[in-house]
């Protein structure tokens, strides 16, 4: 059972859910294929452990996303709208990762709960000394 968030790590994910939440809306509007994304962290380790997930519906448009550069659009803006409520991530293309749910549904059965969980070991970060 995971232990329950104190008051402030809870304000600084409900900061970070409304942050993404705007930067979603705009490339709900602005990317093709773009569907949703998602966040994860673990707030004793936080904003190195923190992983947002953009997901396209189709393999094809994450492509043509990464082509078009809309990729490192989308990190740059989620890195801006991060930066508003003082959250600063050091390392984009780990933190903020693309997949699609064509994807997930090839490979997990379409549980998005299993593939961010695993992807969150794969791809998060840490700042702690060796």
């Amino acid at each position: 059972m995971a232990k329950a968030k104190s008051k402030t790590q809870k304000k600084i994910d409900n900061n970070v859910r409304i942050a993404l939440t705007d930067a979603c809306e705009d490339f709900l509007q602005d990317i093709p294929g773009f569907q949703w994304l998602s966040h994860q962290a673990n707030y004793s380790d936080f904003p190195s452990s923190l992983l947002v997930c953009c997901v396209f519906d189709t393999n094809e448009n994450q492509q043509q996303a990464n082509e078009n550069d809309h990729s490192n659009v989308m990190r740059k803006l989620i890195q801006r709208k991060l930066l508003t409520i003082g959250v600063k991530l050091k390392s984009l293309q780990q933190q903020i990762i693309m997949d699609t749910e064509e994807a997930c549904s090839q490979e997990h059965e379409g549980n998005w709960e299993r593939r961010l969980s695993s992807r969150e070991r794969r791809n998060v970060t840490h700042s702690k000394p060796h």
